[in-house]
């Protein structure tokens, strides 16, 4: 089991309205597709009003090799999450959370938009004062789902050992994926949904003495959930200039047959009732993703609200997005016995999820 102590997100040096994006879709693909207007308005309907760049906008109209991203994807991933690194322990430290960096025992490292080796935990193991005995978990290919199942690993490393205090970093440079030559309706509408973003959690285990005092979310439980046949619905297909995004316009309807499904068999695991959930911290994978959870789990509106509000200032960031939500959600100081669920579905086709309750 393992306390949530604190969330740090990196605030990236560009962002872009909603607007913006539109603009340069219809210059870049007004050639590709006859019914350029039409595609446009998933820039409108997306509920998506601003997102975070790597690099400026200009910087995506042109060509770029494999190898040039995936230098960038190094270099920019290290920047970032450093920043929320950073930001994490600033947290912790006003909440009274007496954790440095050299007492944390192993980082889970969260990414699947571009590759690096040796992994980006020893990058960063080398800009920052780790020890040099930190345990080095690097998660790769999970898509959306990374963050949620960074959590779950982290949980079960702390009911493992329990005085632990451990790292969940995730960084998704999805923008950098980006394909100018990629005619496909799957480019097309990544580009108004994906985004960039860092993001680092603390947790320690149940006997870890360096804890705030005040109640914080308690992973209890967690199931992942591997849908049969159905390796083609969500992903990337790697090709010679880089990453192709693979998604399928079933993914709506997937959620709504089989998300609900899967939580109740959770919920039953603690005898939990539904109706006990207080709070939701689901990744927002977009605007027909949440409309896909309001349907199939039928909460009210205010359990989604911070995922609307990261989906509407963020867009899409891929595996952080889930971590962007928790800390929004922690900001709101839940009390001591506040119930909720941590949600996210990623490829394979496959769902991560955990019960969280405040605890002190």
């Amino acid at each position: 089991m393992g306390f949530i102590q604190a969330v740090g997100i990196a605030e990236l040096p560009y962002k872009i309205s909603q607007e913006e994006s539109k603009k340069f879709a219809k210059e870049l693909f007004s050639d590709s597709f006859d019914d350029i207007e039409r595609l446009l308005s998933v820039f409108q309907n997306g509920e998506i009003k601003s997102r975070a760049i790597s690099m400026p906008m200009e910087w995506y109209g042109e060509d770029h090799s494999l190898s040039e991203k995936n230098d960038l994807y190094i270099k920019k991933s290290v920047e970032f999450l450093k920043k929320s690194i950073e930001k994490c322990f600033q947290k912790a430290e006003v909440c009274g959370v007496n954790v440095d960096l050299t007492d944390i025992d192993a980082i889970f490292m969260i990414s699947t938009t571009g590759f690096a080796t040796p992994s980006l935990d020893a990058h960063i193991m080398n800009e920052l004062p780790f020890s040099p005995t930190t345990k080095r978990i690097p998660i790769w290919g999970l898509g959306c789902a990374g963050g949620a199942a960074g959590l779950a690993r982290a949980r079960e490393y702390c009911l493992a050992f329990p005085e632990a205090a451990v790292l969940v970093c995730s960084v998704e440079l999805c923008s950098l994926t980006f394909m100018k030559n990629d005619t496909s309706k799957s480019n097309f509408i990544g580009s108004s949904l994906f985004s960039d973003g860092a993001a680092t959690v603390l947790m320690t285990g149940r006997e870890n003495k360096k804890r705030t005092k005040n109640p914080v979310p308690f992973v209890l439980e967690s199931q992942s959930n591997l849908m049969p046949n159905s390796m083609d619905v969500m992903g990337w297909k790697i090709g010679d200039e880089g990453l192709h995004v693979i998604f399928s316009r079933d993914i709506p309807s997937i959620i709504k047959k089989w998300l609900r499904p899967n939580i109740e068999e959770l919920l039953h695991k603690k005898q939990w009732n539904f109706s006990e959930i207080d709070t939701l911290i689901a990744h927002p994978g977009g605007k027909k993703v949440m409309d896909a959870y309001r349907e199939s789990l039928d909460v009210e509106e205010s359990l989604l609200h911070s995922s609307q509000k990261i989906l509407s200032n963020y867009g899409n960031m891929s595996s952080c997005t889930i971590l962007y939500v928790l800390e929004d959600i922690m900001e709101q100081k839940y009390g001591e016995g506040t119930k909720g669920i941590a949600a996210a579905l990623g490829p394979g086709f496959s769902s991560e999820l955990s019960l969280v309750e405040w605890c002190k």
